[in-house]
C-alpha cells in the first residue's frame, strides 16, 4: 500500500517545477514588464448636465465634450496586439449618478453576435462591453457591469479577485463567493446599433455602489470588449493570458472623483398566492395559500449596508439540477437564493464544495430538499477602511411533522486586507436551537489568511474547530495551499485535513475524516500558425484522500491537454489513473453491492464542443474505463439551439452504463432548458428534468416581468411525476417591487 510519503514526493516535484518555471525560470518569458509596469490611468469628468441615456453616444454633447479612452489590447487571439476594431470609452458623473459610455466601432455590424437577451445572461459568447469598478481601490473587490448591443443588463460582485479555492476534485468543483452573478443592482443601460457598429450608455446611481467618500478619490477600473466574429477579447489594462477582468491587482486607475455619501433606503415588499395539490395523499385537494413579506436595505455608511428580511420567500428561484450519486459521499447542490448569494464571498470560509464552514443552504432547506420556513433575519456587511465585516443572523420556524425545531443561525466574519493581495481573517458560525432541549447547538470557530508573494504567487489557508455536545476529539479542520500564476503557467499545491470529530452543521463536507494532498500544473501555450490552434493547455493534476489509519480511500491522477481552436471549437484529450478504497460494502444501485477492497483502474476521457456562439452547438463528454472492479461508460451530450437573440434552448442527456461483478445497471439524467426573452426584462423559461434512478420527471416553468434589481412579477409552475403518476403540482404568483425611499 502506498502511504503518506507520496505527498512529500509530490511536494519535491512541485518545488522543482516552481524553481524551473517560476520567478527567474526559463518559462517565465520576457514580457513581464508590460504587466508589472505602472498601470494605465484615466479621469472621470464631473458634469452639471447628465447625458441622455438612450444609447446614442455619438450625438450627445455631454459625451462629445469628454476625451475618450481608445487603447484596448488583445488577450486573444493575438495577445499583446492592439484591438482589431476601434473603441471609445468615456466616464462622467454628477452628484447622484456614475455614467459610462462606449462606442464599439465594427466594420461589419451585420455580423454582430448575441446569444441570450435575458438579464444577467452570460456575455462570453457575444459581442459585448464590460467594465469592473474597484470602488475601494483595494485591488481585491469590485462590481462588474456589462451589456451587448441589445442593451442586456449584466451585473456581478467580485471578491478576492474572483478566486475560489483550488480544488482538483473531479466530482465536485466550482468557486463559491469569488464571483457572484446573483448580485442584482438598480441601474440603467441603453444601446443602439448603427452602420458604425454599436454604442451603449450606463447610468449607475452612487447609492447602488459602496465606496469611500471625499475629494480626490481613486478607483481601480478595467474595460473589456468582445468581438465575437473573430473570437477576440481585448482589455484596457493589459493582462497575462490566463487572467480576466476580475484580476483587480492589474487593473488601471480612475481619478478625478469627488464623492459624497449618498443616502440609501430601499423597501422591497412582496405578495404571493399559491395553489398546490399533493396527489400522494389519500384524498388530494387543492390548497390555496397567500403570503407576504418584506426586505429592507439601508446604507449605514457609504461602505456598510444593513439588510433586513421578514417572512423570506424564494418562490421565483429555479429548482436544483438533478444528480445521481455513484459513490458513497455527499452530493453538492449550489445555493441559488438571491438573499444568501449577495455578499456571499465575504462569508465564504474553507474549501469550496469540499469543506465549507458556512453553507447557506442549511438555512431554510432541510433533509431531501424540504423547505423550512424562514421567519426573518438581518445582515450587516461591508467595508471599513481595509477591513471587511459581515454579520448574519436568521431565524427559522419549526416543522412539526419532520421533527424540526425553531433555530437561530448566526455567522460573524471579519478580514483585514494588506498590500500584495494579502489578508488575515476570522469567522464564527453558530446554530442554536430555540426550544427547551438542552445542548441543542453547534459552533465553528475559524481563522484564515492569504499572503501574496508579488503579483504572481500566494500562500493561503484556514484552520477551524467545531464545538458539538458529546464530541471532543479530532474536532479540527485545516488547509494550506500555495499558488503561482503568471504568463500562462499555473502551479498549485495544497494539503487538507478534516478530523474525525469535525462537525460543521451549518457547513458542507464532501466527505468526513480525511487527509488530502493535491497538486496541479497547467501551462497555456499560444502557438503561431499551428493547424488553426488558438491555445494548448497541457496539464496534470493529482489528489488523494487518506483515512487517519493511512488507508487510501480515493486517488485520482489526471493527465490531459486542451486543444482550443481559433474558430471556437475545443477538444480535451486525457487519461485518468484512479484508486478507490472501499472500507465497508455499500449499495451503489438497487441490489448491486460493491464489496470491501481496493480498486485500481484507468479511464480514457474525451471532451469535444463546437463554437458556442453559433446558432447550433453541441458538447460531448465521454469517460470510459475501469470502475469498482468492473467497467463504466459515462457519456454526456448537450445540444444548444439559438434562434436570434430571443430564443435559447439546451438539451442534455447524461448516461452511465456500469457493469460490475455484483451486477449491471444504467443511469440517465435528462435536462431541457428553454428560454424566450420578449425583451431583456420579460422572459419565459422552463427546466424539464428526468432522473431514471428516482424514476422522476420534474417540470419548472417561470415567467418573469422584471423591474429594478430583479424585482417584478413572477408566475411559477412546478410539477413532479413519479413511476405511478403525478406526485404534486403547484402554481405560484408573486409580485415584488423596490421603493427607493430617499430618491
Amino acid at each position: 500500500m502506498i502511504s503518506m510519503p507520496l505527498y512529500r514526493k509530490v511536494s519535491i516535484l512541485f518545488s522543482l517545477v516552481l524553481l524551473v518555471f517560476g520567478p527567474g525560470g526559463y518559462a517565465q518569458g520576457n514580457g513581464d514588464s508590460q504587466y508589472t509596469a505602472e498601470r494605465p490611468a484615466t479621469q472621470a469628468f464631473s458634469t452639471e448636465q447628465a447625458p441622455v441615456i438612450d444609447g446614442n453616444v455619438r450625438e450627445d454633447p455631454v459625451w462629445q465634450a469628454i476625451p475618450p479612452v481608445t487603447e484596448l489590447w488583445q488577450v486573444q487571439p493575438n495577445a499583446g496586439l492592439p484591438a482589431s476594431e476601434p473603441t471609445e470609452i468615456r466616464i462622467a458623473y454628477d452628484k447622484e449618478t456614475f455614467f459610462v459610455s462606449v462606442v464599439a466601432f465594427d466594420a461589419d455590424p451585420e455580423g454582430l453576435v448575441v446569444t441570450d437577451a435575458r438579464r444577467d445572461a452570460s456575455l462570453d459568447n457575444t459581442d459585448c462591453f464590460l467594465f469592473i469598478l474597484d470602488t475601494y481601490n483595494d485591488s481585491q473587490n469590485g462590481f462588474v457591469f456589462g451589456t451587448n448591443f441589445q442593451g442586456v443588463e449584466y451585473d456581478a460582485q467580485v471578491n478576492n479577485e474572483g478566486q475560489g479555492n483550488f480544488n482538483s476534485n473531479r466530482q465536485q468543483g466550482g468557486t463559491i463567493g469569488g464571483f457572484n452573478i446573483n448580485w442584482d443592482a438598480s441601474w440603467e443601460v441603453e444601446a443602439e446599433v448603427g452602420d458604425y457598429g454599436w454604442s451603449a450608455e450606463f447610468a449607475i446611481p452612487f447609492r447602488t455602489l459602496r465606496f469611500a467618500s471625499g475629494p480626490n478619490q481613486a478607483w481601480g477600473i478595467n474595460f473589456r470588449r468582445n468581438i465575437r466574429k473573430t473570437n477576440e477579447i481585448a482589455y484596457w489594462a493589459k493582462l497575462p493570458i490566463q487572467f480576466d477582468l476580475n484580476r483587480l491587482s492589474l487593473a488601471g486607475k480612475l481619478t478625478g472623483l469627488n464623492l459624497q455619501k449618498p443616502g440609501n433606503l430601499k423597501l422591497i415588499p412582496y405578495v404571493l398566492g399559491q395553489a398546490a395539490k399533493d396527489f400522494e395523499t389519500a384524498d388530494p385537494e387543492t390548497e390555496f395559500t397567500a403570503d407576504a413579506g418584506v426586505d429592507l436595505k439601508y446604507s449605514i455608511t457609504s461602505g456598510m449596508t444593513l439588510d433586513l428580511t421578514y417572512n423570506t420567500d424564494f418562490a421565483q428561484v429555479e429548482v436544483d439540477d438533478q444528480q445521481v450519486n455513484l459513490d458513497r459521499f455527499n452530493l453538492f447542490f449550489p445555493e441559488k437564493r438571491p438573499f444568501f448569494l449577495e455578499n456571499a464571498g465575504l462569508f465564504s470560509v474553507g474549501s469550496p464544495g469540499e469543506v465549507d464552514l458556512f453553507f447557506s443552504r442549511r438555512i431554510g432547506i432541510g433533509e431531501e430538499g424540504r423547505l423550512v420556513p424562514i421567519i426573518g433575519g438581518a445582515r450587516v456587511s461591508g467595508k471599513v477602511n481595509r477591513s471587511n465585516i459581515g454579520l448574519l443572523s436568521m431565524f427559522t420556524d419549526e416543522v412539526e411533522d419532520a421533527g424540526i425545531r425553531q433555530n437561530n443561525f448566526t455567522v460573524a466574519r471579519f478580514n483585514h486586507e494588506f498590500a500584495q493581495r494579502s489578508y488575515v481573517g476570522a469567522a464564527f458560525v453558530n446554530r442554536e436551537g430555540m426550544g427547551e432541549v438542552e445542548d441543542d447547538f453547534n459552533r465553528v470557530f475559524a481563522a484564515d489568511g492569504r499572503f501574496g508573494l508579488g503579483k504572481k504567487a500566494q500562500l493561503s489557508g484556514f484552520y477551524a474547530r467545531s464545538v458539538t455536545p458529546g464530541i471532543r476529539d479530532q474536532v479540527h479542520s485545516f488547509k494550506v495551499q500555495s499558488q503561482y500564476e503568471w504568463n500562462g503557467l499555473s502551479l498549485n499545491a495544497a494539503y487538507t485535513e478534516v478530523g474525525e470529530g469535525f462537525n460543521p452543521e451549518v457547513g458542507f463536507l464532501l466527505r468526513n475524516a480525511f487527509r488530502k494532498p493535491e497538486f496541479r500544473i497547467l501551462k497555456q501555450i499560444r502557438p503561431e500558425h499551428f493547424i488553426g490552434i488558438l491555445e494548448l493547455r497541457p496539464h496534470v493534476s493529482y489528489s488523494s484522500y487518506w483515512s487517519f489509519d493511512n488507508f487510501l480511500q480515493t486517488s485520482f491522477l489526471h493527465v490531459d491537454n486542451h486543444w482550443e481552436f481559433k474558430n471556437g471549437m475545443e477538444v480535451h484529450t486525457g487519461i485518468n489513473f484512479t484508486v478507490e478504497g472501499v472500507s465497508e460494502d455499500f449499495e451503489i444501485a438497487n441490489e448491486v453491492i460493491v464489496p470491501t477492497g481496493s480498486y485500481h483502474h484507468r479511464e480514457a476521457q474525451l471532451v469535444f464542443f463546437t463554437n458556442p456562439s453559433k446558432a447550433v452547438s453541441f458538447n460531448i463528454r465521454s469517460v470510459m474505463g475501469g470502475f469498482f472492479g468492473g467497467t463504466r461508460k459515462a457519456n454526456t451530450v448537450s445540444l444548444v439551439v439559438l434562434l436570434g437573440e430571443k430564443f435559447n434552448s439546451e438539451f442534455a442527456l447524461s448516461n452511465n452504463d456500469i457493469r460490475l461483478p455484483g451486477g449491471a445497471f444504467t443511469t440517465n439524467v435528462f435536462r431541457s432548458r428553454l428560454a424566450y426573452a420578449f425583451t431583456p426584462r420579460i422572459y419565459l423559461q422552463s427546466l424539464v428534468q428526468y432522473n431514471s434512478v428516482a424514476e422522476l420527471w420534474s417540470v419548472n416553468v417561470r415567467f418573469g416581468l422584471l423591474q429594478q434589481a430583479n424585482t417584478g412579477l413572477f408566475l411559477v409552475w412546478n410539477e413532479n411525476y413519479g413511476a405511478t403518476g403525478i406526485n404534486n403540482r403547484s402554481f405560484v404568483l408573486k409580485y415584488s417591487r423596490m421603493f427607493d425611499v430617499l430618491k
